[in-house]
């Protein structure tokens, strides 16, 4: 691993937790972090209610070049969806639950994060 690969992983990281902090302060509950399959990870598996929550935390330093969740393409949502039905197969309460996709774009500093939050961004049968 490169010195900025160790720099994104940590400024990635932050994120991930600034984007967490402030969904819980939103109301919902924190059930999973960073949730790994061969195919796929899981950045924050929530809940709303009664509704499992997969979120995609994507930050950004600057929107120049377009937000987080412009990142967010289709072959990423098909990895993120595979590897939620991987997630909810395993979890048997869960699946019974309704689910869907949040994208949580993250930009400016990590010190003074600005939330663009995307509820249910995608669906399952987006794959």
């Amino acid at each position: 691993m490169s010195a900025d690969d160790g720099v994104r992983t940590r400024i990635g990281a932050a994120a991930e937790q600034a984007a967490s902090d402030h969904l819980v302060r939103s109301g919902l509950v924190l059930l999973r972090r960073n949730v790994r399959y061969p195919f796929g990870e899981l950045d924050l598996v929530m809940r709303d209610g009664q509704t499992v929550v997969f979120v995609e935390v994507r930050y950004r330093g600057s929107t120049r070049f377009g937000d987080g969740a412009d990142s967010v393409d289709r072959r990423k949502r098909t990895r993120l969806i595979h590897a939620a039905q991987a997630f909810l197969a395993s979890e048997r309460l869960l699946a019974r639950q309704p689910c869907r996709f949040d994208v949580v774009a993250v930009s400016g500093s990590t010190a003074l994060p600005v939330f663009d939050w995307i509820r249910d961004a995608f669906r399952l049968d987006d794959a």
